[in-house]
């Protein structure tokens, strides 16, 4: 079918649905790799930082799909994006379960992850535009109910995966009551990814809002201009350049010494190539300024949730429940509100609802660091998933109205640098602070101490961490002692990951400042399209209009 012909509304609902579920597709890589991942790290001998790694390449890469097909979508069509997305979510299951087999585990887990990211960036590269572009006139309302599809995708795969573990309601059929291996629980992936390829082969998709509002391809670019390519290539090229060192380091090249060097060589011609193309614009400073919120957004949303399983998982375990249960029901509480937000949205404003959201994110993540008891544990994850609920549509819902002229390119590049952010310091991050906080904690008994530390690399240099065969190979009594370490630093990490919604909330109170200055919010319109968000917002035509 010919996509530039407009879908009708039946036609757009079920294109909204096939859009959801592949959303859900992204969302269950998501939930099954933070449930299992500390089984990959007890069967492959995994570090914290080297766990925190494969969390990073599952979230980092999908800003390299997303940017990249943002910048041709129009071109090659969405049909055709969402056919490489679907190859890239069954290819990475396939290689996920085989690799280890044959391969060294960490790179197999970990190449098998970063081709599932580049299949959600190019799910979001199609679903955000799409969806943006199918309710124009409601934008924040349909984008909102969209990345419904993500918590849903977590509650769902997380109720799976956890009834396929240790005396679930699956394994209890299954296998006895004993967890079911890993892989199985990885292929449950391919469930969403066939739903959504079958349901997108009759669908036919709408032209682009930029397009159709007659918005040059150059003009798009300038929106996202050299700042735009700075940032991206500063957050891509350092983590490429880390893992090319680390893939020559095996080969026995020690490329530490140049890559830094190559590393910037390629930061500074993609940012001067995006100049060279754009007439040296340096990109709207308003988008530029949000894209860098995006970091700590994602850190806050994604990061911790990466976490959160491993996190509370010695709190938990006290009290005979899964550890996945937390993320599920955050999860639960973001995929109802999500889908009820326009009101919300429309009482508080895009600004005020970000801002007051920081605030209880902050709230949540202090009370989860400090709780024990399993009623309060739930009450702080009842506060950190009301804040953290509307951070990524309602960001995605303010660059829309603010840069529409950007088209697909701005919208992405959004979630694009969110998750580099989060993929390359975020998660990692957190399990390099674990990391240190447990050697720390065993800085009171050198002769153990002595006998776990090694060193190891990472995305900034090197690092000490403990290694888990020289654990196993302790006296009971030191292994407990290592142990308590753990639990030690897992909840000095939710603590110290507050800081990242402190960042964005300052953020806020300035753009509020900002736009008080300018007369008020207005989200800027193309073609004439009178949408809803001016309730709440006001409007004004962009310069297409004129």
């Amino acid at each position: 079918m010919n996509e530039k012909s407009a879908p009708t509304e039946g036609e757009k609902k079920f294109l909204f649905w096939a859009c959801f579920i592949s959303l859900i597709t992204t969302a269950f890589g998501f939930i099954i790799r933070a449930i299992i991942i500390d089984e990959w790290g007890t069967v492959f001998n995994l570090t914290e930082t080297q766990k925190g790694e494969i969390f990073g390449v599952g979230l980092w890469p999908f800003a390299i799909s997303i940017i990249l097909f943002s910048l041709v979508i129009d071109r090659i069509g969405y049909k055709t994006a969402m056919y490489f997305a679907f190859t890239c979510h069954v290819l990475s299951v396939i290689m996920t379960i085989v690799l280890p087999m044959y391969f060294d585990p960490y790179w197999s887990l970990y190449f098998g992850t970063f081709i599932v990211a580049l299949g959600n960036g190019t799910v979001e590269a199609v679903v955000n535009p799409v969806v943006a572009t199918l309710f124009p006139n409601e934008k924040t309302k349909w984008l909102n109910a969209l990345h419904a599809g993500w918590p849903g995708g977590l509650v769902l795969g997380g109720i799976i995966t956890i009834g396929m573990g240790p005396g679930g309601m699956i394994s209890n059929i299954f296998s006895g009551g004993e967890s079911m291996a890993w892989q199985y629980k990885v292929a449950l992936i391919l469930i969403p990814t066939i739903i959504y390829g079958l349901m997108m082969l009759p669908c036919r998709f709408p032209v682009n809002e930029r397009v159709a509002a007659g918005v040059s391809y150059g003009e798009m670019l300038a929106e996202f201009g050299m700042g735009g390519a700075f940032i991206v290539g500063f957050l891509m090229f350092n983590e490429l350049g880390r893992v090319a060192t680390e893939l020559l380091g095996k080969a026995g090249v020690d490329a530490s010494g140049w890559m830094i060097y190559a590393i910037w060589i390629c930061i500074a011609l993609g940012t001067i190539g995006m100049g060279a193309i754009t007439k040296f614009a340096i990109g709207r400073p308003l988008f530029l300024f949000m894209l860098l919120i995006m970091v700590p957004l994602a850190t806050t949303e994604l990061g911790t949730d990466s976490w959160i399983t491993s996190l509370m998982e010695p709190v938990m375990t006290q009290n005979n429940l899964a550890a996945g249960w937390i993320i599920v029901y955050t999860s639960l509480i973001m995929m109802i509100l999500r889908f009820f937000a326009g009101p919300i949205v429309h009482k508080l404003s895009p600004l005020g609802l970000l801002a007051a959201s920081s605030v209880i994110a902050i709230v949540g993540l202090v009370f989860l660091s400090k709780v024990e008891s399993i009623a309060l544990i739930f009450i702080a994850a009842t506060i950190y998933g009301l804040g953290k609920t509307f951070f990524w549509p309602t960001m995605l819902g303010v660059v829309a109205e603010q840069s529409p002229r950007g088209g697909a390119l701005t919208l992405n590049a959004t979630g694009g640098v969110g998750m580099l952010g989060v993929g390359v310091v975020g998660a990692v991050f957190l399990g390099f602070f674990q990391d240190s906080a447990q050697v720390a904690a065993l800085e009171d008994h050198p002769v153990i101490l002595e006998q776990v530390e090694e060193e190891k690399k990472w995305v900034f240099g090197t690092y000490n961490a403990v290694n888990a065969d020289a654990v196993k190979k302790l006296p009971e009594a030191e292994q407990e002692i290592v142990t308590s370490a753990s639990e030690t630093a897992k909840k000095d990490a939710l603590f110290a990951v507050a800081v990242f919604p402190c960042i964005m909330l300052a953020c806020y109170l300035l753009l509020i400042v900002y736009f008080a200055s300018q007369g008020g919010y207005k989200a800027e319109v193309l073609v004439g399209h009178g949408a809803e968000d001016e309730k709440f917002t006001g409007g004004v035509e962009g310069p297409a209009d004129a």
